[in-house]
């Protein structure tokens, strides 16, 4: 299988399927001598390890983190980072009854059209349970991130018709809150909303947004490298998302130049923008502004009610899924999203080091 890393200095490749023996990844490229323990994984991978409030899978899951190398006296040795995370609370049986049938909305029919082949227990790779891997290594991006000043910030936006009021913005509640909204209004709201939804055995959809401070103009490259293409590569690579946004997204589509353009100008002898419809991000490169994204999530395919699909035989059937299921994907896709945009930030500002013979010629005269 192709297509299972991500990056190009600080590389990342995740491993494992959902209902195998454990998942992991490898990180490449991380510099030597960062202070790194499992405790700093840890802490990312428990916002999104299922079993945890009553609106997430009750599948139960520790999701305990094993760093298997890499790692010498509590710091970075510069070499492959091994990662794995074993699965514990698997129930194979629970998907007997879709080992020959395609279920609507998954990957089931796509999968074995390319491979002729699928691990039908829970979606093998196609399992939301691969983000382990994508949440370790963004949480090391995100450390390193932290030692250069810049933040990343991921949050529930909306759940279903439910938006969180960002004018009054509640940092803590997005930790604090099942839904990861940055208001507990809306979360109240939004857990309702839910309880309502699963009682019809429906599930529901969502947005998520992520905010970059701290991120100094001039990080990402013109052409292929674009900062934005490659965070919207990054963060349609999580399942269930089907829409991204940078900065205003779609809304520009419908305004007039003059409305739309950031004005430059001066504040404290820096280049600053009057706004920032752009989201952070002009021609592929970083402005020095919040780089500002959103992503939007389709409702949980798995459904408990009756589905009309086909089998491997070309038989039309009715289909009732059985197995442990979100009834909303996105809070715990949102430390995904903060983990991917992460990696994808810490990357661009890697290769940004080799951008102009003044970086590589300053740093060898200081050594």
């Amino acid at each position: 299988m192709a297509g299972s890393s991500f990056g190009n200095i600080f590389k990342i490749t995740t491993w494992g399927e959902s209902h195998g023996k454990a998942l992991g990844v490898v990180v490449d490229g991380c510099p030597a001598g960062l202070l790194l323990c499992e405790e700093d994984i840890q802490r990312y991978l428990d916002r999104r390890k299922p079993g945890t409030s009553s609106i997430t899978t009750q599948r139960k899951e520790d999701d305990r983190v094993e760093i298997l190398s890499g790692i010498f006296e509590g710091k970075t040795t510069g070499t492959p980072i091994s990662m794995m995370v074993r699965n514990t609370s698997q129930i194979s049986k629970d998907y007997g009854n879709i080992a020959t049938c395609y279920r609507p909305g998954h990957a089931d029919y796509t999968f074995d059209q390319k491979y002729g082949f699928r691990d039908y227990r829970g979606g093998g790779r196609s399992s939301g349970r691969e983000t382990i891997g994508r949440v370790a290594a963004g949480a090391i991006a995100a450390k390193l991130l932290s030692e250069m000043g810049v933040t990343v910030q991921a949050y529930t936006r909306s759940i279903g018709p439910i938006e969180a009021d960002l004018t009054d913005f509640d940092e803590k509640a997005i930790l604090e809150t099942p839904t990861a909204m940055p208001d507990r209004t809306a979360n109240e709201k939004a857990v309702l909303y839910l309880e309502e939804a699963r009682k019809r055995t429906e599930s529901v959809g969502g947005c998520m947004e992520c905010r970059v401070t701290g991120l100094p103009a001039g990080i990402g490259d013109p052409v292929f490298e674009k900062l934005d293409a490659n965070l919207a590569k990054a963060i349609m690579s999580i399942g269930a998302v089907k829409a991204v946004e940078i900065g205003d997204g779609h809304t520009v589509s419908s305004r007039f130049g003059s409305e739309n353009n950031d004005a430059f100008r001066m504040k404290d002898g820096q280049v600053v923008k009057s706004t920032n419809h752009a989201g952070g991000v002009l021609g592929g490169i970083s402005d020095g502004d919040v780089l500002l994204l959103r992503a939007y999530v389709k409702p949980t395919p798995s459904i408990y009610l009756s589905q009309q699909t086909v089998n491997q035989n070309g038989e039309e059937i009715d289909l009732m899924i059985q197995g442990r299921h979100d009834p909303v994907i996105v809070p715990r896709a949102v430390v995904v999203m903060e983990c991917m945009t992460a990696i994808t930030v810490l990357d661009a500002m890697m290769l940004n080091m080799t951008s102009r013979a003044e970086y590589l010629v300053n740093f060898y005269l200081r050594n």
